[in-house]
């Protein structure tokens, strides 16, 4: 495919980018507004300046913890609608009906009845909030996986978002104007009408027309029961570590806390300075000076900065994008505190394309890189979270705004400013000057250098989406991985013989538990081993601790040990398990990446002539993920063999079949070693020892004289039934029990699958493929112990 046509594939219709940034509108224009309307409070309605930081606070502090419970909620809904509609949709009413009610506020009721009122409203407003924006800001993550297309989505949604900067200082001129407005208080009741309708009917525009994937049968999904919520709870906070885990989305949050909320402590100081220093206190004599200030410097970013900061990212990279654009916004800073020259209001505007370069390029380009960040999470642990992620970023920004709202009251306290008085303090007016252009400086500062090492660039965001493509491909393909079942015996018409039923069909679960316990004490063959601790997925460096320690746990019940790899610390396990008297059959690999393949290949030569290989392995499953043709798995097989000496046997680990069906694969190989996992062919339990029978049977048959090892079987305790198989805890146990008593009644060698459950695969295979280990993920004994 060419570049064109493979960029044209990742393009998002105009329509769709315009639905969303409608969307955008009504997310920035309900807090632009209330900034706006907030300043009523202090100035108009009496609230005395600790109520105006109370009233910034404790909202916002309520929407910080919810939001990234919303978060888990969106991510792991399961419904027609998907994901995220039907959220964003409810939520755009609570927002509006309680927009509106919050701002119906009297005089007559007094400060104290009014602020609790206001502050109860406001709690509802910010539930709503919550409600709509953590869903609706994950729909514009999902929108396209192209690196410069994501780009272009939120520029458009922010280009259209900012129109809500530029109407909304507009409301100083209506509020406080005579012809309209009787007061001030009287035109918030008022405008909060037309602004909680309109925004309500705006913010539903993405959940009616922004195209979603039915997730109503999607077990990747975990099911959001009353039972499951503690279990929720725990996914919260561990996508929390998680999340700042990751040291680009660190990053990102921290810039943005830094820069938007640095900008929020001194925001609301542009009224004050425009009226009591400019105009010396009289307000109407400023007219509509304080509204040109907000007014101009939106329609700057909207037709100036957000193009130009989208340019400025495809030619060279969203880093540097954003180090330019924050860079250009100090200048305006320090352009504000020497063009308010009063007399000269007009001059300030000559700041004002600088100074909008901050607010204007963070957004734009911070929502495109934190959707580069959810596939780099996706990359590290197969979940797929743009909710959470989407959340916690949000939570850095509310969080922070909270604490700028308690910091606005704070400095106006400290340089001693009194909203609405007549006269200032001596110094009062200069202190807030200084505080308007140095804190947004100082935040910027620390921001730019928070992200000077920012590395998730095009090169290495292009690198990740290809590899989880990979996986998914490779997962859609695999038998034993999961979701790639083939019932090849039914295919091919080999069905059993007559079947007799299980022995453990007749007993109780408390018998089953204690025969399972008692095959397990006796010992088996060979165990799989599970390398990765919660946390950790393929690619991470395994630690000497970990693989001692579960080598540890597992070796009274094994005589030996499969390991899959010989890279990233995967060496360790064959060390290990020798010492504790062990065998080891040792995997090399294999996949479409070849330079990692000679390592892998390099690795297992190490080892075997270490002396700790009893079986060398090389592949496991690359035929039947279609990862690299036969004939060059088969070369990498042969130079294993032409190395290693004549009593280390070489193999390769596949599919059952793919030994029946490549006669080649057959022959170049010392001992066959076929996974053979009845579980993933539909087989119902009562009959499922005796279909592995067949399965081993066949292997056997086409290898002749050749050895046979079972490579893995097993079944899991819990997850999604596939046909009539069905994961549970006393399904797991009695395959269990089945296999081993058939394994020793006539001698087949078995390796069973895993030691240990495995949670990194959950993306990948949903919670079934998770569910295998004879022990948790915490290393604790599942079954009849």
């Amino acid at each position: 495919m060419s570049q064109t046509a493979a960029t044209a594939a990742h393009k998002v219709p105009f329509g769709q980018k315009v639905a969303f940034g409608l969307g955008m509108l009504a997310n920035q224009m309900f807090p632009a507004a209330l900034g706006i309307f907030m300043v009523v409070l202090v100035q108009d309605m009496g609230f005395p300046g600790w109520m105006w930081g109370v009233l910034f606070f404790l909202p916002r502090v309520f929407d910080s913890v919810t939001d990234p419970i919303m978060g888990f909620i969106s991510d792991n809904t399961r419904s027609t609608w998907g994901r995220r509609k039907q959220y964003v949709f409810v939520g755009a009413i609570v927002m509006g009906i309680s927009f509106v009610a919050m701002w119906q506020l009297y005089r007559v009721d007094g400060v104290n009845h009014n602020f609790v009122y206001f502050l109860c409203w406001s709690i509802v407003f910010y539930a709503g909030l919550t409600l709509f924006s953590i869903p609706y800001v994950a729909m514009g993550y999902e929108m396209s996986d192209d690196f410069h297309e994501r780009t272009s989505i939120m520029a458009v949604a922010q280009w259209i978002g900012q129109w809500a900067w530029v109407i909304a200082p507009w409301f100083w001129v209506v509020m406080y104007d005579p012809e309209w407005f009787e007061n001030a208080d009287t035109a918030t009741r008022t405008l909060s009408i037309w602004v909680g309708v309109v925004c309500m009917l705006l913010a539903m525009v993405p959940a009616i027309f922004l195209p979603s994937r039915s997730t109503k049968d999607d077990t990747h999904l975990v099911p959001l029961t009353w039972a499951n919520f503690g279990g929720g709870m725990k996914e919260i906070l561990i996508g929390f570590k998680e999340a700042f885990g990751s040291v680009p989305f660190r990053k990102l949050c921290f810039a943005t806390f830094l820069i938007f909320n640095a900008f929020n402590t001194v925001a609301a100081f542009s009224f004050f300075i425009v009226v009591y220093h400019l105009f010396a206190g009289n307000a109407p004599a400023a007219g509509i000076w304080p509204t040109l200030f907000g007014s101009v410097g939106a329609l700057v970013t909207t037709f100036a900065v957000i193009p130009t900061v989208a340019w400025m990212s495809k030619k060279m990279g969203k880093k540097n994008a954003f180090m330019l654009s924050q860079g250009i916004s100090i200048i305006g800073y320090v352009l504000l505190w020497f063009l308010m020259i009063p007399g000269k209001p007009w001059m300030f505007m000559f700041a004002l394309p600088f100074f909008s370069f901050g607010i204007g390029g963070l957004f734009t380009l911070m929502m495109s890189m934190t959707a580069d960040v959810c596939d780099l999470d996706e990359l590290a642990t197969g979940k797929r979270r743009e909710g959470i992620f989407g959340a916690i970023y949000w939570w850095m920004v509310k969080f922070g705004f909270a604490i700028a709202g308690l910091l606005s009251g704070a400095i106006m306290s400290f340089v001693g400013f009194a909203p609405g008085a007549a006269t200032q303090a001596a110094g009062a007016v200069d202190g807030l000057r200084l505080f308007y252009s140095g804190v947004p400086i100082f935040g910027t500062l620390l921001a730019m250098w928070v992200m000077h090492d920012y590395d998730l660039d095009e090169k290495r965001a292009t690198e990740v989406h290809a590899e989880i493509e990979r996986r998914k491909r490779s997962a859609a393909a695999s038998t034993s991985q999961g979701s790639g079942a083939r019932p090849w015996l039914q295919e091919h018409g080999l069905h059993l013989p007559a079947v007799e039923p299980s022995p453990q069909a007749g007993r109780t679960a408390a018998e089953i538990g204690a025969l399972y316990a008692e095959q397990l004490r006796s010992g088996i063959y060979g165990l799989c081993f599970s390398a990765y601790v919660e946390g950790q997925g393929a690619g991470d460096q395994l630690t000497e601790a970990q693989v001692r320690r579960r080598i540890e746990l597992i070796a009274p019940h094994t005589r030996w040990v499969r390991s899959f790899a010989c890279t990233e610390g995967h060496e360790l396990i064959a060390r290990r398990a020798r010492e504790k008297g062990l065998k080891t059959m040792v995997g090399a690999w294999i996949s479409h990446d070849r330079d990692r393949n000679e390592r892998e290949i390099d690795g297992l030569l190490t080892l075997a002539q270490a002396g700790l290989v009893d079986i060398a392995v090389v592949g496991n499953e690359v035929l039947l993920r279609d990862e690299l043709p036969e004939t060059e798995l088969l070369a990498y097989i042969r130079r294993v063999r032409a190395v290693l000496p004549e009593d280390v046997p070489v193999g390769c680990v596949d599919a059952y079949y793919q030994f029946l069906e490549r006669p080649a694969l057959t022959a170049a190989c010392d001992l066959l070693l076929p996974n053979c996992y009845p579980f993933w062919e539909g087989v119902d339990i009562a009959v499922a020892a005796q279909y592995l029978r067949r399965m081993h049977g066949l292997v056997q048959a086409a290898g002749g004289e050749k050895r046979v090892i079972v490579a893995e079987t097993g079944w899991p305790g819990k997850g999604q039934p596939v046909a009539r198989a069905v994961p549970s805890a006393e399904n797991a146990m009695r395959y269990f029990i089945d296999v081993q008593q058939w394994a020793r009644r006539e001698g087949v060698k078995l390796f069973y699958f895993s030691s240990f459950d495995e949670p990194w695969k959950l993306r990948q295979e949903g919670e079934v493929g998770t569910q295998w280990g004879l022990w948790d993920k915490d290393e604790r004994p599942k079954y009849g112990v």
